[in-house]
């Protein structure tokens, strides 16, 4: 695909993106995305052959983006501190400052949407949105692990449970920061988080 071919798409992925998360994909028309994304019906046909297309390549584009953030953020950290606590504790921080930029504020959760129209969407697409939740809690889960290694709990507690935990507070959150309009929301909640970490790791214990 040619770099003009390439930038058509990525502006239909985000115009899609931006109107999915103010009202869903059923509410949202081809039309409405095209007059968002100033393209044409051509252009759109040329990169999708129908709206349930767009809906698969849609969760994908931003998936690939999301968990590139994660990632980036965790790698960011751990270059940043040897101390596993350290850097679990810089990875949420950062998270929190990327989720409450009011530059660029988040609508809510694009998997939240896919979720809560799952019938509107295939078995495939169904099972992908399931799939990248899995990864998402994946990178959280090795980050608690590594910190229970070296640090003993307070309490009995696993990496996963603790992973679980921190993505259900990110969901939770972005639906209450969408309802208030409010983008310290979901940062306000991992802060807490973290306040939780310091009481359930004794790390002059290790």
């Amino acid at each position: 695909m040619s770099a003009k071919g390439d930038r058509a798409k990525e502006k239909i992925y985000a115009a899609a993106k931006q109107l999915v998360m103010e009202k869903g994909f059923a509410a949202t028309s081809i039309d409405d995305i095209l007059t968002l994304a100033g393209t044409s019906k051509g252009a759109f046909f040329h990169h999708f052959s129908s709206k349930a297309d767009l809906s698969a390549g849609l969760v994908r584009w931003h998936a690939g983006r999301d968990l590139q953030m994660f990632r980036r953020l965790a790698a960011e950290a751990e270059a940043r501190h040897d101390d596993p606590w350290d850097q679990l504790i810089d990875f949420l921080s950062a998270f929190e400052g990327y989720i409450s930029d009011p530059d660029q504020p988040s609508r809510g959760c694009m998997y939240a949407v896919y979720t809560y129209e799952s019938a509107a969407f295939d078995a495939e697409v169904r099972a992908f949105v399931a799939d990248v939740l899995r990864d998402w809690t994946a990178i959280y889960i090795r980050k608690f692990q590594e910190v229970i290694d070296r640090y003993p709990p307070a309490q009995p507690v696993t990496a996963r449970q603790l992973a679980e935990m921190v993505v259900s507070l990110i969901e939770g959150g972005l639906v209450l920061q969408r309802a208030y309009g409010n983008t310290g929301v979901t940062a306000r909640q991992s802060e807490q988080f973290r306040a939780y970490l310091t009481l359930l790791f004794r790390r002059d214990a290790a």
